[in-house]
């Protein structure tokens, strides 16, 4: 079985705990007891999500005593799988906080540094200069200096090796400066000694005999040793020591300084997944914290173990875990966009609207039937039937219902399939609904799962209704929303499906305004789309008394669009007959009424807003120019806001004030600055 090829915890890491629902988690437990893994192995895994409880997995785990159809080891393959574990790339395990499936980094552009074989060396210099580097006088450091060969002929360590005080080691070994065995024990040769690099509490070499979580090795011998070299060097890895092993491989010992076991390995699968994606595969069976590396100023073979010279790396694995941050950032390299042929776009999910894998936001007011337009979409999407009349590429498609119960759900889709004349039955298939009704779930942590659906259905598109449901942080931050927002970009990037949304309007009057700007929160919402319907209502009642004839209990509304590929929509009109909309082609003459009636109410809005702001200015100018003359020099910011706020006249506040002061604003009144707290004004004729 595939599964057995490799340690079930290398699956593990895939597999995302938090993004598990409460049976999935049980179902790993199961999984691992079935296959012989101990419970701490699902403890430390379970760890990383915030539900985590101590106790809590030893509790469950004395209650899976198996079944005649036991949950086993492919469980756990299957969720790898579904969260990116990829075969053909199975050697490739990255962090928890990596992002899957990233291709590794092209190592042709690193040029190999070519690493100087030590012909003759002071090995008493060598050692010495290693435990300096790496321990404090009062820990212990564990040496093995015995070896056997195995059936393949190759040395290893035997027996635990020798624990040794480092201030008592290093006093030893300067008495014994020219015979090193004699402060560490002879050693063959052939087969060279090790060191574990870690301090030990002298008890024994297991993982719980290690007093400090100081350091980790990277070793690998996929690549010959001058790339090792040059790709330690280009990682600017934290190295405390460099080894050169005297084999195929140099031996880093890496700054790790974790306060906890579980931080350390944490660590650990951070740094050996940077290490994968620079292309230096590294071995990682030495991730344990008592692991063996070699030990500088002794032979193997005829080549020495030896330090090499390392001054390229950062002080902390703090420091370089940032700035690895920052250079491994998946960015896209700039590209010369005129050397090809041009690139085909992506097909059309709605003619003239909306392209494949790109964003769209249907936004209105209650009660304006936002959800039955959505339905419609699906339904059309599904079919590939019209909407509000432009086609739609048929495709399969999710609709992700966070509102309205399963029920009531099911009969809105039936009967809209009902008034358009379609037969439900024939959407099944076609048209996928994803009750969340009560699970709502912030977007960041909905996005895994919903990527994870959209991958093995395949679906062309995704309707979420309402957006607001899944909302993080305040939809009035810019920054915040910003966030918010990149998630639909991930969304689509990963899943290639169209992302639609509903959003509502902000409260007040919406007629004098742009589409874009009706939306609800941060003009975040309004720029991000690369297409925006919007909905607004229209009085069938004319100002001139002329009434439009619309269907028993409907209502009408205006159709606008703010389009980022395509042209800009004419407005036009749809009337909301439950439980379906339908274009309207009302009274031409009534169009033109209520066209005039909008630019006429903009128009008369701006001459307002104009005047009120010059009316403004000149009080403030003249109120300067008053204080002036009575006073010698000019009133102070704070002065002239509480004047006026004692007048109970609004928009004189210290932050306006100073906006008019400021060439950056809006309010900039020509002439008005600020010195030294107060406000000037110095025409030449003033």
């Amino acid at each position: 079985m595939e599964w057995e090829e490799r340690d079930l915890t290398e699956y593990l890491e895939y597999i995302p705990c938090s993004s598990l629902s409460y049976q999935d988690w049980i179902n790993v437990g199961m999984a691992l007891k079935h296959e012989g893994y101990p419970c701490n192995i699902w403890e430390a895994w379970s760890r990383q999500d915030s539900r985590f409880r101590e106790g809590e997995c030893q509790k469950k785990w004395q209650t899976f005593n198996g079944s005649a159809e036991p949950v086993t080891a492919g469980t756990i393959v299957q969720m790898a799988k579904d969260y990116g574990y990829d075969p053909a790339r199975n050697d490739e395990l990255l962090d928890w906080d990596d992002e899957i499936g990233v291709d590794k980094y092209d190592i042709a552009w690193v040029e190999p540094e070519e690493v100087e074989e030590a012909e003759d060396l002071n090995p008493y210099d060598q050692i010495v200069s290693y435990l300096n580097a790496l321990f404090e006088p009062d820990e212990n450091v564990s040496i093995v200096m015995k070896s056997f060969k195995d059936e393949d002929g190759k040395f290893k360590p035997s027996g635990r090796g020798s624990t040794f005080n480092v201030k008592a080691l290093l006093k030893d070994l300067t008495k014994h400066k020219t015979d090193v065995c004699a402060a560490l024990g002879d050693y063959d040769p052939q087969a060279g000694a090790w060191v574990r690099f870690n301090p030990m509490d002298g008890k024994g070499v297991k993982n719980d005999n290690v007093t400090a979580y100081k350091y980790a090795l990277v070793e690998s011998d996929e690549v010959e040793i001058p790339m090792q070299n040059a790709l330690i060097r280009e990682m600017k890895l934290p190295v405390a020591a460099l080894v050169n092993s005297g084999g195929k491989s140099l031996h880093a010992i890496v700054k790790i300084d974790a306060p906890t076991h579980d931080i350390y390995r944490k660590r650990i699968e951070k740094l050996y997944a940077v290490c994968d994606r620079y292309g230096l595969k590294v071995d990682r069976q030495n991730k344990n914290a008592s692991r063996l590396s070699r030990l500088p100023g002794i032979k193997r073979g005829d080549k020495w173990q030896h330090l090499v010279d390392y001054t390229d790396g950062f002080d902390t694995f703090e420091e370089w875990e940032e700035w690895i941050s920052s250079e491994m950032d998946d960015l896209p390299d700039p590209e010369d966009i005129f050397a090809d042929d041009l690139m085909s776009l992506s097909p059309e999910v709605i003619s003239g609207i909306l392209r494949q894998g790109h964003k769209m936001s249907v936004t209105g007011p209650s009660k304006a039937g936002k959800s039955f337009l959505l339905m419609e979409l699906a339904i059309s999407l599904a079919s590939g039937g019209k909407w509000l009349g432009f086609d739609c590429m048929k495709g399969k498609t999710l609709y992700v219902n966070l509102e309205i119960d399963r029920a009531s759900c099911q009969h809105r889709f039936f009967s809209i399939c009902k008034s358009l004349d379609i037969e439900p039955k024939s959407l099944s298939g076609q048209l996928d609904v994803w009750n969340m009704r009560g699970r709502s779930t912030p977007m960041d942590k909905l996005l895994p799962s919903l990527i994870r659906r959209c991958t093995k259905a395949s679906y062309k598109a995704v309707i979420i209704d309402p957006i607001y449901k899944t909302l993080t942080g305040d939809e009035n931050s810019a920054s915040e929303m910003a966030k918010f927002c990149n998630e639909f970009d991930k969304f689509c990037n990963k899943s290639g499906a169209s992302l639609i949304y509903s959003h509502h309007h902000s409260k007040g009057a919406q007629s004098g305004k742009n589409a874009m700007d009706r939306s609800s929160g941060s003009g975040v919402f309004a720029r991000d789309p690369d297409a925006i319907v919007d909905l607004i209502e229209i009085s069938t009642k004319m100002s001139d008394g002329l009434v439009i004839e619309t269907p028993e209990g409907s209502t009408a509304w205006r159709v606008e669009s703010t389009l980022r590929e395509f042209k800009a929509l004419p407005p036009f009109e749809v009337v909301f007959d439950y439980p379906i909309h339908k274009v309207w082609e009302g009274l031409e003459e009534a169009k033109e009424a209520y066209g005039e009636s909008i630019r006429d109410r903009r128009a008369a809005g701006n001459a307002t807003q104009t005047k009120n702001k010059e009316r403004r200015d000149n009080e403030l100018l003249v109120y300067i120019g008053k204080y002036r003359d009575l006073n010698g020099e000019y009133p102070k910011v704070s002065e002239v806001a509480d004047y006026f706020k004692k007048k109970g006249r609004k928009g004189f506040s210290e932050t306006v004030l100073k906006d008019k002061a400021n060439p950056a604003s809006s309010y900039y009144v020509e002439c008005l600055s600020i010195e030294k707290g107060r406000l000037i004004y110095t025409p030449e004729d003033f």
